[in-house]
C-alpha cells in the first residue's frame, strides 16, 4: 500500500499583484513616516551576538548551508570544522564580550538549542550582563527548510524556545532562523508559537509588521554586515571591515529613523588577528552622538508600542 501523502501545509495570506510574498505590504522607503526612537536618536543600534554549536554527527533529515564547505572537502564526522567553532565557544567569545564591555554595549545572543544545553558558563555570562536571548534554531548546521513538514517545523521552533527558557530562565520573544532558513509558513508557525519578531528578512532598513493575525515584526539584520559573509564566505580582507561597518552606519545616521544590526560570531572575530577590527569598528560608532544603544528586542517592542497601536 502506497503511503499517504503529508497534509498540505496552510499557505500564506493571497498575493498582491508585483509581490513574492505576502508576509508584508511593498512600503517604499520615501512614502513612509520618520520612525522616531527614544530620546529622539538618529539610529537605533544593536549589536546581535551567535552562541552556537556544530553538531558533529547530525541526523539525516538536517540539512546546512552548502557553502560551509571545507577547503580540502567535507567529512562526517567534520572535526575541523567542529573544533574551529568550539574555538569561538572557549576562547574567542571572551575577547568578544571584552570588547562590547568596553563601549557599553548589551547585546542580543541569539543561541541555538543545542549550545543552550552545553554551555551553562555562558549563558550565565549573557545573564549578568542583561543580554537578551533570542531563540536560533537546533544547531550550526540545522536549517530550517521547506523539505521539513509542518510538524517538523513546529517542533523545531518548539525545541529551541524550550532550551532557551530552561538555560537562560525566560521566554525568548525573537527568532533568528539558521543562516537565515525558513519555509514559506515561518512567520505563521513563530508567531503561533509565541514570538514577537524574527530577524530572517534583510529586504529593510527599519522594522515592518508581518501578515500573521497578531503583532509580530520582521527586524533589519543585514548580512552585510555580518562577520562571516563578510569575512568568510566572501573573503573581504578583515582590515577593510572598520570601514565597511563604519561607512553603513554612518549613512543610516544621517538618513534617520534607521536601525543598524551588527552580527558577531565569536569563532571568526575572536581569533587573536581578528578582534581589534571589531574593537575599531565600534570605536567609529561611538563616535557619532545621538545613538540609541538597544537589544533587537527592545527595538521590536518600541516599534510594537508605537507604530502598531
Amino acid at each position: 500500500m502506497a503511503a499517504s501523502p503529508k497534509p498540505v501545509p496552510k499557505n500564506p495570506p493571497p498575493l498582491k499583484p508585483g509581490m513574492d510574498h505576502a508576509w508584508y505590504d511593498y512600503s517604499p522607503f520615501p512614502t513612509r513616516p520618520m520612525l522616531v526612537w527614544p530620546r529622539n536618536a538618529r539610529v537605533a543600534f544593536s549589536v546581535v551576538l551567535h552562541l552556537e554549536y556544530w553538531q558533529l554527527l547530525p541526523d539525516e533529515q538536517s540539512y546546512k548551508d552548502p557553502r560551509f564547505v571545507g577547503e580540502f572537502g567535507s567529512f562526517i564526522p567534520d572535526y575541523r570544522t567542529w573544533t574551529q567553532r568550539e574555538y569561538g565557544n572557549r576562547v574567542g567569545i571572551f575577547r568578544v564580550l571584552d570588547v562590547l564591555d568596553r563601549y557599553q554595549v548589551r547585546a542580543g545572543v541569539a543561541v541555538n538549542a543545542l549550545a543552550a544545553e552545553r554551555y551553562p558558563y555562558l549563558i550565565e555570562q549573557f545573564k549578568k550582563r542583561k543580554y537578551e536571548v533570542i531563540a536560533h534554531g537546533h544547531s550550526a548546521n540545522r536549517m530550517i527548510t521547506s523539505k521539513m513538514s509542518e510538524a517538523e517545523e513546529k517542533a523545531e521552533i518548539a525545541t529551541s524556545m524550550a532550551a532557551i527558557e530552561k538555560a537562560a530562565g525566560a521566554t525568548p520573544k525573537g527568532w533568528l532562523g539558521q543562516d537565515y532558513g525558513e519555509s514559506e509558513r515561518t512567520p505563521r508557525l513563530l508567531a503561533d508559537a509565541g514570538l514577537d519578531y524574527v530577524l530572517d528578512w534583510p529586504n529593510d532598513d527599519q522594522p515592518y509588521p508581518m501578515k500573521v493575525g497578531r503583532k509580530f515584526v520582521s527586524m533589519p539584520n543585514q548580512p552585510e554586515w555580518d562577520d562571516v559573509q563578510q569575512l568568510w564566505l566572501r573573503r573581504i580582507n578583515t582590515t577593510r571591515y572598520p570601514d565597511l561597518v563604519a561607512d553603513g552606519f554612518e549613512l543610516l545616521h544621517r538618513e534617520g529613523g534607521q536601525v543598524f544590526s551588527l552580527s558577531v560570531h565569536p569563532w571568526l572575530m575572536g581569533m587573536p588577528h581578528r578582534i581589534k577590527y571589531l574593537d575599531e569598528a565600534l570605536r567609529r560608532i561611538e563616535r557619532f552622538g545621538n545613538v540609541w544603544h538597544a537589544t533587537p528586542g527592545e527595538i521590536a517592542d518600541h516599534y510594537r508600542q508605537t507604530m502598531m497601536d
